[in-house]
């Protein structure tokens, strides 16, 4: 049997399993970030994953990026969340919740907020919005203050996750979004003690890892990285040198885990992090994104990440299209392919809760079957 599908320990939580559902953003939530009843059937239909890391969720209300991503930040969030768990819970599954905050990736018709970020560099890119794609704006320049007060408010909404009923967050350090922003030459051109050396750009994500680790206790939480990642005009400049400096920080501080995105085992920095992390360490396939995916799902990719040293797979568009994808993996069956990027982030059932899982498949050809017989019956 291939290890994906052996049994695990992450802290104090059981898993069934190696497969981790990777955090998606879904835009399900209502547009003052509260997640839907949909979102819990959604969820629930994925608990065979030996953890659920649920799709990014706002710290603050200046943190948004897109409209209807859910937030983490108020009663509402919190009660919206609890039905979320509690269906999880209900079938069997285990979850985790990502905290993130935009920075620059976000737009004042999204939070009715300017954005916030390490210099006041504007994304290149087009950010979508309720009135359709428009062009960013230039972010403000994050004060000592504002440091101070949106690592709190990490703190405040991983309490806030607790009580929601998830066992552990996931504090978002990838893609682009402000605490890479912060690592990266092209977004930060600060000179105090937050810009300038390795030391300084890495030092925001080590104080936001801390503080949240000291408001819920470091074994529920969890660290995402993108070393050499590009998604939303990234350019590090030194990624070489920013993660082992990065992990060396935090190694002594007994996370739940890091979750390294798109790793290659081959890669040398791969090999260098899961020398220097000492503890469990997630790892995401580059499995390319927007074409098809692989046959397996990712299953080949992830296996030789686990003969590499990783601990633990996360999968993400296999996961969105094939509510059983633990099931299909183990048995080798057929995956489904996901229909339309597009229908990733739209509302409605359509794309979201409306995948089939293997049962269903059986029961619709049973049913086809059934009906080709009963058309060729006839009476005498």
């Amino acid at each position: 049997m291939s290890r994906l599908f052996a049994p695990t320990r992450l802290g104090a939580l059981h898993l069934p399993n190696r497969l981790v559902m990777a955090p998606l953003t879904r835009n399900r939530a209502g547009a003052d970030g509260v997640p839907q009843p949909i979102m819990a059937t959604y969820y629930a239909q994925r608990a065979s994953a030996g953890l659920i890391i649920a799709e990014a969720a706002t710290p603050n209300a200046v943190g948004q990026t897109y409209p209807n991503i859910p937030g983490i930040h108020n009663e509402q969030h919190v009660a919206g969340w609890r039905q979320v768990t509690d269906a999880v819970r209900a079938a069997g599954g285990r979850m985790f919740l990502q905290l993130q905050h935009g920075g620059r990736v976000g737009h004042p018709d999204n939070s009715g907020l300017t954005p916030v970020a390490p210099s006041p560099v504007p994304l290149s890119e087009t950010i979508h919005t309720p009135g359709g794609r428009k062009d960013a704006v230039v972010p403000r320049e994050m004060t000592l203050a504002d440091i101070r007060s949106t690592a709190a408010d990490f703190a405040s909404a991983a309490r806030n996750a607790i009580d929601a009923g998830f066992s552990g967050v996931e504090v978002h350090a990838a893609n682009g979004h402000l605490l890479h922003q912060f690592m990266a030459r092209n977004t930060n051109h600060r000179t105090d003690a937050y810009g300038g050396s390795v030391a300084g750009r890495i030092r925001f994500v080590v104080e936001v890892v801390r503080e949240v680790a000291e408001a819920i206790g470091p074994e529920r939480v969890g660290l995402r990285i993108s070393p050499g990642g590009t998604v939303n005009g990234i350019d590090e400049g030194d990624t070489e040198s920013i993660y082992p400096a990065l992990i060396e920080a935090l190694a002594d501080t007994g996370l739940a885990y890091l979750h390294y995105v798109f790793a290659d085992p081959d890669q040398h920095l791969f090999q260098q992090i899961r020398k220097g992390w000492p503890g469990t360490l997630i790892a995401n396939p580059a499995l390319g994104w927007g074409g098809p995916l692989p046959a397996d799902g990712g299953k080949h990719a992830g296996e030789r990440l686990l003969d590499a040293g990783a601990d633990l797979i996360s999968l993400g568009r296999a996961f969105l299209a094939n509510p059983d994808l633990v099931e299909r993996l183990s048995v080798g069956a057929p995956l489904n392919q996901v229909r339309d990027q597009h229908m990733m982030y739209v509302g409605g059932e359509a794309g979201y809760t409306d995948y089939p899982t293997m049962a269903a498949g059986h029961r619709a050809e049973e049913l086809e079957h059934r009906d080709g017989e009963l058309a060729g019956f006839t009476t005498r």
